[in-house]
């Protein structure tokens, strides 16, 4: 049987009044049932969003729903938890005024800078074009990287250094984002080199083409995407080229590590092809010397008199194929009508 001394005590302290706050009555009850909840929503909360991002690693297609859910989840725990947490304090939610006088002042005094990022983190969730998991560059700043988080307040970018930079969600609003891996897409890139002058440009496009196409990270080519070499440029020690090749997804994600990689089996196909890469050098064109001009100059410089033998070009294909051609006539397609009118003949 309970003491009523007791019971009378133990109520007497969970009624008993600490303060009084805008018509509010504070008490010791209120204030320890209000932790409470406070502590269970944040365990919750906890357990939602760890078990939803289990599943989310788990996922493969559906990776983006579930990084909805758990965020949509986790807020939804935390508003009800603090709403019933001040419901058990006492507070009568019914009036709001204190509230949004709190919240004007709040606003006013600093805090638009925090619903600005939460709010531009709601719509990168629900706007999709800047996911969970998707490779993008911000070239401002110099930053390239997976996006691994979206928070309330920042967007968490990991770089293939494992480095992680915490990037403003209005950042991806507000100003330009390149997004490489949007809709699970592949990008065509261009991996720029050169050769020498008298090189063959036909050898020179069939052993970079070859090397790139038996290359692993390389999608293997259908209509729309084929690899393809194009000369760019004459350049000051050579001719300059490019290779435009389809990676694979995950290539693209480590776009420094990719172009080297196809960088090195450029040079080696070159140099198995027998192909010079070209060299710093320049050529002096000595007009006068000491006074002297022509054969004379030549002799006081120590050359020999006459003509110096010039170099044997190289033998050429007949004819090199031009991807840079065929890509301009792909989009160039002329519409033909079926049937045309027969000439009128004018007898006279």
């Amino acid at each position: 049987m309970t003491n009523p001394i007791q019971k009378l005590g133990l109520d007497t302290i969970e009624q008993s009044q600490i303060a009084r706050i805008a018509g509010i009555n504070l008490t010791i009850g209120g204030l320890i049932s209000a932790g409470v909840i406070l502590l269970v929503a944040f365990a919750a909360h906890w357990l939602v969003t760890r078990s939803l991002r289990r599943l989310r690693e788990r996922a493969d297609r559906s990776r983006q729903a579930v990084y909805l859910l758990e965020r949509l989840a986790g807020y939804a725990i935390i508003v009800v938890g603090i709403m019933s947490a001040l419901s058990a304090a006492g507070l009568n939610l019914s009036s709001l005024t204190v509230f949004a006088g709190a919240l004007g002042i709040g606003v006013g005094l600093g805090l638009q800078g925090v619903v600005k990022e939460f709010v531009s983190g709601l719509f990168l969730i629900f706007d999709r074009m800047v996911s969970v998991g998707d490779y993008i560059e911000i070239e401002d700043i110099g930053i390239r990287g997976a996006i691994m988080e979206i928070g309330p307040r920042a967007t968490r970018v990991r770089t293939n250094d494992n480095v992680n930079v915490l990037v403003p969600n209005s950042r991806f609003i507000e100003q330009p984002v390149t997004n490489w891996t949007l809709k699970g897409d592949t990008r065509r890139i261009h991996v720029p080199f050169s050769v020498a002058y008298g090189s063959d440009k036909g050898r020179v496009r069939d052993a970079v083409l070859a090397a790139a196409r038996a290359s692993p990270f390389t999608l293997p080519e259908t209509e729309a995407r084929k690899s393809q070499v194009w000369l760019v440029a004459f350049g000051d020690k050579g001719l300059s080229f490019e290779l435009l090749v389809w990676p694979t997804r995950e290539a693209v994600k480590r776009p420094a590590a990719m172009h080297a990689a196809y960088t090195w089996l450029i040079a080696d196909a070159l140099e198995a092809a027998g192909v010079e890469v070209p060299v710093p050098q320049t050529d002096l064109r000595l007009r006068t010397a000491f006074g002297l001009e022509g054969d004379e100059a030549l002799k006081r410089l120590g050359y020999g008199v006459g003509a110096l033998p010039r170099p044997v070009a190289p033998q050429r294909s007949a004819q090199t194929a031009n991807d840079a051609a065929d890509d301009v006539m792909a989009d160039d397609e002329v519409e033909t009508p079926e049937t045309l009118p027969a000439p009128s003949v004018r007898t006279d």
